[in-house]
């Protein structure tokens, strides 16, 4: 049975969510509550005109940073420093590219105004980090989540040019911050780069540990 929030701060049993991976709806987008919900493995997704849905999937994308598989033609690319990176440089540009970005087999985004601005307040107060991809001093990749410690819950990438968002990926694996990277969701273009599937019983299970200090892996 989906959930309806209130005002209260909290929020069901994420294992409760139903086969989609529908936890919640309503409540809102403040700090608090985003935060609250990446440190029980939710986070909200909807469309324009819809009210705020939070899910916890049954099954978790995620990608531990020692296992990223960089191709040949990635490496070629990295060796002759065809990008320049950065972090938290352009935090507002990254999300808005990501926003504009078509996607194959979706109509709009679900990147709203609104969700832009509660994720530009997570990034003010040093909770949400963007990675930029520069081409001729010109933003053509990137990417964009929220941190918990030492976890990197991935919320969407974008890339106007190839290799673009994988540079941003490999970029980030390699600067040993992080224990794992929540993907959230899989698709074709993570799980060639190392991402795998595990249950979502799994990933709450160490979510809660590294939260609480223990970096244990699978």
């Amino acid at each position: 049975m989906i959930s309806i929030l209130t005002h209260q701060l909290q929020f069901p049993d994420p294992l409760q969510a139903d086969e989609c991976g529908l936890l919640a709806v309503g409540g809102d987008l403040s700090i608090e509550r985003l935060l609250l919900a990446y440190a029980q493995g939710i986070f909200p997704w909807y469309n324009p005109g819809e009210p705020i849905c939070w899910y916890a999937p049954r099954e978790r994308c995620i990608l531990f940073p020692q296992n990223i598989r960089v191709s040949k033609s990635m490496q070629k690319i990295w060796k002759k420093n065809i990008f320049t990176i950065t972090s938290n440089t352009a935090f507002e540009q990254v999300i808005e590219s990501c926003s504009n970005k078509p996607r194959p087999g979706q109509q709009g985004t679900w990147i709203t105004p609104e969700m832009k601005q509660a994720y530009i307040q997570l990034h003010k107060a040093g909770y949400a980090k963007s990675v930029e991809v520069w081409q001729h001093k010109k933003l053509v990749g990137g990417l964009y989540g929220v941190t918990m410690k030492h976890v990197f819950c991935g919320e969407s990438m974008f890339s106007n040019v190839a290799n673009a968002s994988k540079a941003a990926l490999v970029w980030l694996c390699r600067q040993g911050e992080y224990i794992c990277i929540d993907c959230q969701l899989p698709t074709e273009h993570l799980k060639s780069m190392g991402a795998e599937i595990i249950s979502s019983e799994k990933y709450l299970s160490l979510l809660k540990g590294w939260l609480s200090g223990n970096e244990s892996k699978l």
